[in-house]
């Protein structure tokens, strides 16, 4: 069980995140959404501890990860990968190297000074990038692929770390429609076969519904909703993100008009965006 208790983040007068509390089961698959600035990223990093908490707790199972210092923090962060909207490849390194790099909390200093990779460490990364549909990119600087193939790349690095919970902020917030796809899929998949536990922002109603099986909405750095897709009205998305919100769920990034995106849409009640020429 991951937890959240009277989480609060500030910064100098300016209350990002405001007393959250909530628990996430171990395999569960969540969505955060809300409007920009409404403390949906600082969450993330503060799970992560990409930056601290001012008040409050976060624990995971019986290790308290707000108090983590040196080599505990490190061992938290490789057991809690995090995804980034931007990716945070290095573009001049070949797409196998980036996705070694999530070997590196796994390794000793000496080692990753030297990029001495075993060949396992190489068969695993091979793999990640064959489970994603990118193996014939790893030779690749990973600056010349299109953002899709880089936030595939971010993933399968993520998953070298053999992680124990899945954080992505704002995943797909720069990708085509059909690239967010394929990304979301992945990242199902992982909750799915792997069991591990997704926590990931998301911007767009329509992904959110389609793919977690919880959804917590923030406003002004509070959680204003939790609870199941179905339970997501229309007076509770204008509490997400204001009662004056004109919100057109077809308008988003992951309906796209083939088949299986179609047929997940019927399913939750959400009308498909048909996109010519995609």
């Amino acid at each position: 069980m991951f937890q959240l208790k009277n989480v609060t983040r500030q910064f100098g007068k300016k209350i990002a995140v405001n007393s959250v509390t909530f628990d996430i089961p171990q395999g569960q698959m969540v969505g955060i959404i809300g409007r920009s600035g409404a403390g949906k990223s600082t969450l993330l990093r503060m799970i992560n501890r990409l930056n601290d908490v001012s008040s409050g707790s976060i624990h995971f199972g019986d290790l308290e990860v707000s108090s983590l210092r040196g080599a505990a923090l490190r061992r938290w962060q490789r057991d809690c990968a995090m995804i980034f909207q931007q990716f945070n490849l290095v573009p001049r390194l070949d797409v196998l190297t980036n996705v070694l790099l999530g070997r590196l909390n796994h390794r000793s200093t000496v080692l990753s000074i030297l990029n001495m990779f075993t060949r396992e460490e190489r068969i695993m990364a091979i793999g990640a990038l064959e489970r994603l549909g990118i193996e014939q990119t790893a030779l690749q600087p990973a600056g010349t692929l299109s953002g899709g193939q880089q936030q595939r790349v971010a993933i399968a690095r993520a998953l070298m770390q053999q992680p124990k919970m899945l954080l992505a902020d704002e995943p797909i917030a720069s990708l085509d429609p059909l690239n967010a796809k394929i990304v979301m899929d992945a990242l199902r998949d992982i909750n799915e076969r792997d069991g591990i536990t997704v926590v990931t922002n998301l911007h767009t109603l329509d992904t959110a519904r389609n793919y977690c099986e919880r959804i917590i909405g923030m406003a002004h750095g509070r959680v204003v909703f939790d609870g199941q897709p179905r339970d997501l009205t229309a007076a509770a998305v204008a509490e997400i993100y204001g009662g004056g919100a004109q919100i057109e769920e077809s308008m988003t990034s992951t309906s796209i008009s083939i088949p299986a995106a179609q047929d997940n849409q019927k399913s939750a009640g959400v009308k498909p965006l048909a996109l010519a020429g995609l």
